[in-house]
C-alpha cells in the first residue's frame, strides 16, 4: 500500500455477512485519502440480531472472479480501525475497545484456502496486537499476532496481516493478545466456510448466528492489570455479556432497568447454526436455550459426532457450533442463558448473561425463572460432558496431520511434556504464575525476530519436560520442538480454578482427562480412536488433561493458558519448530512490512508506519490492480 496521501478511491463493500447477522467491512484496494466510516450495528433500543439467509454473497463475486482469473485462491481485504468507544453493557458507562466502531468487532467470514488481508489501524493509547484463535497460519507464524512473533503496533501506526486459511473449516475468534486488552473487548467471530466441493456432514442450515459470550468487569482493563501487578485478585466478574450486551431483565432484583440486551430473531420450523465463542477473562460459562436442544456438530475446526445436549460448558477460549431447530410453540420468547460455573454460590445470580430467542410469530415476552443449569455440586458433570465430545472420523473435511491418518493412537510418541501449573506465587517480590516452575518473561525482541537475525541471549531452548526440584523462577525458556515429531503433552492443574490451554499453529487430539495426578498408567484410559482435534482444552482443578500433537508446522508457536489473569502473570511458553533441512518450502519468508523493536529497533525504516498504510506482503499487492479491474467490470455489469 502507498501512503494515505497517495491512496486511490477506497472501495468498501458494506454487506450483511451470510447468516452472520452483523455488519462487516470488506475493504478492497483503494485510493482515497479518507478512511471509510462505518455505521454502528442497527439498534432499536434492544438490538435485534436479524439472521440473514443464504444468497447474500453476490457482492463477493468480484473477488472470486479475480481469484479464478489468476488461477489461485481468492483474496479478502479488510480495513480495521481499532479505537476506544463508549458503552454501558452492564448499565455503567465505560470505555471498551471497538473495531470500526463495533463491539464486538466485525465477523471475519471467509472460505477454506482464501487469502485474508487485514490492515489494522491502532488508534488506542496502548500498543496493540490481534491474534486469530484457532487459525493455524501454516508455515507462517509471522502472522500469529502474539509477542513471541510480532512487535506490537504502536499508537497511531497500522500493520497489515496477510495469511491463508489453509485446509481449515469451522468456528474461531480473534482478540487482542497483549496488555490485558481482551478484558475491554476488541474481539469478534471468525467463520471459515467449507468449499462447495466438500459437503457438510449435516443439512445446510437456514441461517448462521455468531454469539460471543464473555464474563465482564465494569472496571477499566488498565485498572484490572494494575491490580494483578500489585498482587491483588481482580475478584468476581460483574456480569456476562452476549455479543457485547448485558442481560435481559429476567429478575428485577438482579438486573437493573435500562440494560440493552441481545435478541436473536428466527423463523419457526427453521434450523440455525449457532457458533458460540467464550472470549471472556477467566470464567467458564454454561450455555443453554430454554426448551431447545443443542445438536453439537463442530468445535474449533473439527466436525464432531452429532449429539444433542440440553446445555454445554464452554470454557474460556473455546468455540462450538450447534444446530438448533425452532420447533417450539410461539406463545412466548425464550431465554438464551450463559451462566458462570465454578464460582462462589452467592455471586452466581449476577454473573449470568441472558439473551432472547424471538420467533417471528411470538405472542409475548419470555417470563418465569431461567432454565436450570448443571448441578454445581457434581464435579464430574463437566468432565464427563467433555469426554463425550468425539471426532467425526467419517466427515469429509480438512484434518490435522498426519494427513489421512485416523489411527493417531498407533503413532509412536517422540517427546513427552508434563506441564504443571500452580496458584500464583511470589518470585523476586512479584506475584507470578508458572509452568513447570518457570514464569515466562516477554523479551524486548520477539523470539521469531531473534531467531531470524540470530540475536544472542534473547531466549533459551531449555524448557524442562517436567517440573524440576528447584525454586520457581522467571525466565525466557522455550520448548525445542522436534520437526515432524509426535508429542504428548499432559497438563497438570494444581490450581483451584479451571484452566484452559491453547496452542497456536496446530490442532491437537484431546485423548484423556481425569482427576488426580497423571501417571504412566493413566494412558490406559486414553481415547486412541476418535478424540476430538481442537486447539483449546480445559483442565479441571486437581486434574489432568492429555493431548497429542504432530509438529509439522514450522515456526515459533505460543502455548498458553487462556485464563487472562494467569496468562498476564506468566503462565505460557513458546515452542520452536525448525526444519533442520535448508529449504524454503516449509516456512514463508519474513514479511516485508515487519515492525522491528527491542535489539532490532535500528532496522525500523525511517518512513515508519505512523499514520500510513503499511506495505502488505507483495503477494497481495501485486494483484490489487487486477482486483480493481474486476470490480470496475462487475460494477458495469450491475448498471448495464
Amino acid at each position: 500500500s502507498s501512503s494515505s496521501s497517495s491512496r486511490g478511491e477506497q472501495l468498501v463493500e458494506r454487506s450483511r455477512e451470510m447468516g452472520a447477522g452483523r455488519d462487516t467491512a470488506r475493504a478492497l484496494p483503494s485510493l482515497s485519502s479518507s478512511s471509510s466510516s462505518l455505521p454502528p450495528p442497527c439498534s432499536d433500543g434492544r438490538r435485534r440480531y436479524n439472521v440473514v439467509h443464504r444468497g447474500c454473497l453476490v457482492l463477493l463475486l468480484p473477488l472470486l472472479l479475480a481469484g479464478a482469473a489468476l488461477g489461485e485462491d481468492p483474496y479478502a481485504y479488510y480495513q480495521w480501525e481499532v479505537s476506544y468507544i463508549s458503552a454501558s453493557p452492564l448499565g455503567v458507562k465505560q470505555q471498551v475497545i471497538g473495531i470500526n466502531g463495533q463491539f464486538p468487532g466485525p465477523i471475519l467470514n471467509v472460505t477454506t484456502n482464501w487469502n485474508v488481508v487485514v490492515n489494522v489501524q491502532n488508534n488506542l493509547d496502548d500498543p496493540f496486537l490481534v491474534t486469530w484463535n484457532g487459525l493455524q497460519h501454516r508455515k507462517n507464524s509471522w502472522q500469529d499476532g502474539v509477542l513471541g512473533t510480532n512487535c506490537p503496533i504502536p499508537f497511531g501506526w497500522n500493520w497489515t496481516y496477510e495469511f491463508q486459511v489453509k485446509d481449515q473449516i469451522g468456528s474461531f475468534f480473534y482478540f487482542p493478545s497483549i496488555n490485558f486488552q481482551r478484558a475491554a473487548g476488541g474481539y469478534g467471530g471468525i467463520i471459515v466456510n467449507n468449499r462447495d466441493v466438500i459437503p457438510l456432514p449435516f443439512g445446510t442450515p437456514d441461517g448462521d448466528i455468531t454469539l460471543v459470550i464473555s464474563d465482564w468487569y465494569t472496571r477499566d482493563y488498565k485498572d484490572l492489570r494494575k491490580e494483578l501487578e500489585d498482587g491483588k485478585e481482580i475478584g468476581t466478574p460483574d456480569g456476562v455479556l452476549f455479543n457485547g450486551l448485558g442481560p435481559y431483565r429476567y429478575n428485577e432484583s438482579i438486573v437493573p432497568d435500562g440494560i440493552v440486551y441481545e435478541i436473536i430473531n428466527v423463523e419457526p420450523g427453521k434450523t440455525y447454526r449457532f457458533r458460540i465463542h467464550n472470549a471472556g477473562v477467566s470464567t467458564s460459562l454454561n450455555l443453554r436455550i430454554q426448551n431447545h436442544n443443542l445438536l453439537l456438530v463442530e468445535t474449533e475446526g473439527s466436525y464432531t459426532v452429532q449429539q444433542n445436549y440440553t446445555n454445554m460448558d464452554i470454557h474460556v477460549g473455546q468455540s462450538y457450533s450447534f444446530l438448533v431447530t425452532m420447533d417450539q410453540n410461539a406463545s412466548s420468547d425464550y431465554y438464551i442463558v450463559a451462566s458462570a460455573r465454578f464460582i462462589n454460590a452467592t455471586a452466581r445470580g449476577s454473573v449470568t448473561g441472558v439473551a432472547i430467542l424471538h420467533y417471528s410469530n411470538s405472542q409475548g415476552p419470555a417470563f418465569g425463572p431461567l432454565p436450570d443449569g448443571p448441578n454445581e455440586d457434581d464435579i464430574y458433570f463437566s468432565m464427563n460432558q467433555a469426554r463425550s465430545i468425539r471426532w467425526n472420523v467419517s466427515a469429509g473435511a480438512a484434518r490435522p496431520n498426519p494427513q489421512g491418518s485416523f489411527r493417531y493412537g498407533d503413532i509412536t510418541v517422540t517427546d513427552v511434556y508434563v506441564l504443571l501449573n500452580r496458584p500464583a506465587e511470589l518470585i523476586n517480590e512479584q506475584w507470578r504464575t508458572t509452568l513447570n516452575g518457570i514464569s515466562y518473561v516477554v523479551p524486548a525482541t520477539p523470539l521469531k525476530l531473534a531467531q531470524q537475525f540470530n540475536v544472542p541471549g534473547v531466549y533459551k531452548l531449555d524448557f524442562p519436560n517436567r517440573i524440576m526440584n528447584r525454586p520457581a523462577k522467571v525466565d525466557t525458556s522455550i520448548i525445542n520442538g522436534t520437526y515432524k515429531g509426535f508429542v504428548e503433552i499432559i497438563f497438570q492443574n494444581n490450581d483451584t480454578t479451571v484452566q484452559t490451554y491453547h496452542l497456536d499453529g496446530y490442532a491437537f487430539f484431546v485423548v484423556g482427562m481425569d482427576y488426580g495426578i497423571w501417571t504412566e498408567n493413566s494412558r490406559s484410559i486414553y481415547n486412541k480412536w476418535d478424540g476430538v482435534a481442537r486447539c483449546t482444552a480445559q483442565v479441571f482443578p486437581g486434574a489432568w488433561t492429555a493431548i497429542l500433537v504432530y509438529l509439522d508446522n514450522v515456526g515459533i508457536w505460543n502455548l498458553r493458558t487462556e485464563n487472562l489473569n494467569s496468562w498476564y502473570l506468566g503462565q505460557e511458553v513458546y515452542m520452536s519448530v525448525v526444519n533442520p533441512e535448508v529449504t524454503n518450502k516449509t516456512e514463508l519468508p519474513m514479511p516485508g512490512n515487519v515492525i522491528f523493536c527491542g535489539e532490532l529497533s535500528s532496522l525500523q525504516r525511517q518512513e515508519s508506519n505512523r499514520f500510513r498504510y503499511s506495505d502488505a506482503p507483495s503477494s497481495a499487492s501485486k494483484h490489487r490492480i487486477v482486483l480493481i479491474g474486476f470490480l470496475v467490470a462487475w460494477a458495469g455489469l450491475l448498471t448495464w
